[in-house]
C-alpha cells in the first residue's frame, strides 16, 4: 500500500504542477481581456467569476462521475473540458463576443474543478493522522506552475499575437492554457492507476466485511448519492464548518483577487508588475501548504481555521489601504494567499475527517459546489463594489464575510472542550 500512496501522490503532483500553470497562464490577464473585450470597468470581474461559476457548476457532476467510476475518469474529463474552455475565449475575444468569451470561462474553470479534486485523491489512502499532509503536499504542487503562470502570460500572449492570427495579446495565454490542460488529461489517464478512490473503498469494503462477517455492499450506493452526503453534513458540526470554512476563504480570496489587477492599473502598475504581484499571491496559496497541513495534523483542524481567518482579516487590511504601495498590495495578496491555504487545508482535511468514506465523494462535491458558487457571487459583485465605492470597499467587505467562519469554528472549539474527541 505504501508504493500505491507514493505512485498516486507522483502522479496527483505532476498534473497538479500542469493544472496549476494552465490555470494560472490563462487566468492571470482574465480581468484584463473582460475589460478590452466588454469596454467596461465593472464588467471586468465577470471574467474571473464566469470560470469560478463554471467550477461550481461542474463539481457535483464531476464528483457523481467519480463516485460511480472513480478519481481518473472525473479528472480527466475535467482537464478536457478546460482545454475546450480555453479555445473558446480565444475564439471569442477574436470575434470580439463578451458572451461567447463568458462561456469559455465558464468552461475554463473545468481546470480549477480538477485541480481541486486533486487534492481529496490525495486524501483517499491518506492515513488520518497524515492527511493533512497528504492534502498540502497536492496543493502544494500547484505552486511551480502557478507562479510560473503569470509570468509567462504576457510572453504568451506576445508568441500567439505574433502569428498574425488577430488573437488579442491578452486572449494569447488561454490558448497555451488548453494545451497544457490535453497535456494533463494525458498525464492522468494514462497514470493514475490503481485509481485512489476505488481502491480506498475496496479497503473499506474488505475491514467491514472482515468485522461484522460478511459483505456490507447492499447499501454502499445509497451511501454515495447526494442526499447521502447532505445527511452526513447535518449530521456532523465538524462537517458543517469545514464547509463554512472553505466557502469563506475562498470567496474573500476570490473577491480580493480578481479585482486587484484592475487596482493596481489604476494606480501606475504595468503587465508586467500586475504578473509579479500575482506570482507573490499565488506563491503564498500554494508554497507554504505544507506547513499549513503539518499545523492541521499537529495543532488541530479548527486552529488552523482560525489561524485562517487572522490572515485573510490582516491581508484585507493591508490590500485596502495600499493605494500606489505596489510592495503593500504585494504583501497584502501574499498574506491573502497563506490564509486561504490554511482554510483550505484545514478545512478540507476536516471534511474528510468529519463524514464516512462511502458518502466522502458526495460531500467533497458539494464542499467545491458551495465554496465556488459563493466565490462566484463574491467576484460578480467585485467589480461592482469597486466601480461604486472603490477597491478599500471591496476588501472590508469581504473581511466582513469571515464573521461567520470564525463565529462557527469558536461554537466547534468550545463544543470541543466541554466534550474532547479525537481528529480535530
Amino acid at each position: 500500500m505504501r508504493a500505491v500512496r507514493r505512485r498516486t501522490t507522483a502522479v496527483l503532483v505532476a498534473s497538479q504542477i500542469l493544472g496549476g500553470l494552465g490555470v494560472a497562464t490563462g487566468i492571470a490577464l482574465a480581468a484584463v481581456l473582460a475589460e478590452e473585450v466588454s469596454g467596461s470597468e465593472g464588467l471586468a470581474g465577470l471574467a474571473s467569476t464566469a470560470s469560478v461559476i463554471g467550477t461550481a457548476l461542474l463539481s457535483l457532476p464531476l464528483a457523481s462521475l467519480m463516485a460511480a467510476k472513480g478519481r481518473r475518469p472525473g479528472l480527466t474529463l475535467a482537464y478536457l473540458i478546460a482545454a475546450v474552455g480555453g479555445a473558446t475565449v480565444v475564439l471569442g475575444a477574436t470575434a470580439d463576443s463578451f458572451p461567447l468569451m463568458l462561456c469559455g470561462m465558464a468552461a475554463f474553470g473545468a481546470g480549477s474543478s480538477a485541480n481541486l479534486q486533486a487534492r481529496f485523491a490525495a486524501a483517499d489512502l491518506a492515513e488520518p493522522h497524515h492527511r493533512a499532509r497528504a492534502i498540502s503536499t497536492v496543493v502544494w504542487a500547484t505552486t511551480i506552475g502557478a507562479v510560473l503562470g503569470p509570468n509567462i502570460a504576457g510572453p504568451a500572449g506576445e508568441s500567439v499575437a505574433a502569428l498574425g492570427t488577430g488573437i488579442p495579446v491578452a486572449a494569447g495565454p488561454f490558448l497555451w492554457g488548453s494545451a497544457i490542460f490535453l497535456v494533463s488529461a494525458l498525464t492522468v489517464h494514462l497514470l493514475l492507476r490503481p485509481d485512489p478512490l476505488l481502491t480506498a473503498r475496496d479497503l473499506a469494503s474488505s475491514a467491514a466485511a472482515q468485522g461484522e462477517g460478511g459483505s456490507s455492499g447492499g447499501r454502499r450506493a445509497d451511501e454515495r448519492s447526494l442526499r447521502a452526503g447532505l445527511a452526513a453534513v447535518a449530521a456532523s458540526a465538524r462537517a458543517r464548518l469545514a464547509l463554512v470554512t472553505i466557502a469563506g476563504v475562498h470567496t474573500v480570496m476570490v473577491s480580493i483577487m480578481v479585482m486587484t489587477p484592475v487596482d493596481l492599473g489604476h494606480h501606475g502598475a504595468g503587465i508586467e508588475l500586475i504578473g509579479l504581484v500575482i506570482s507573490i499571491h499565488i506563491a503564498g496559496m500554494y508554497a507554504f501548504s505544507p506547513l499549513m497541513g503539518w499545523l492541521a495534523d499537529r495543532l488541530g483542524r479548527v486552529a488552523v481555521i482560525g489561524l485562517s481567518v487572522g490572515l485573510l482579516a490582516c491581508a484585507a487590511a493591508l490590500a485596502g489601504t495600499a493605494g500606489a504601495d505596489h510592495l503593500q498590495s504585494a504583501a497584502g495578496l501574499f498574506v491573502l494567499g497563506l490564509g486561504w491555504s490554511a482554510g483550505l487545508v484545514s478545512g478540507s482535511a476536516l471534511l474528510t475527517d468529519a463524514v464516512p468514506q462511502g458518502a466522502r465523494a458526495a460531500v467533497q462535491g458539494l464542499s467545491d459546489l458551495t465554496s465556488n458558487a459563493a466565490a462566484g457571487a463574491g467576484g460578480a459583485l467585485s467589480g461592482l463594489v469597486v466601480a461604486q465605492a472603490g477597491y478599500g470597499w471591496l476588501t472590508a467587505l469581504a473581511a466582513a464575510l469571515l464573521l461567520p467562519v470564525g463565529a462557527t469554528a469558536l461554537a466547534v472549539a468550545l463544543r470541543r472542550t466541554r466534550t474532547p474527541a479525537s481528529g480535530a
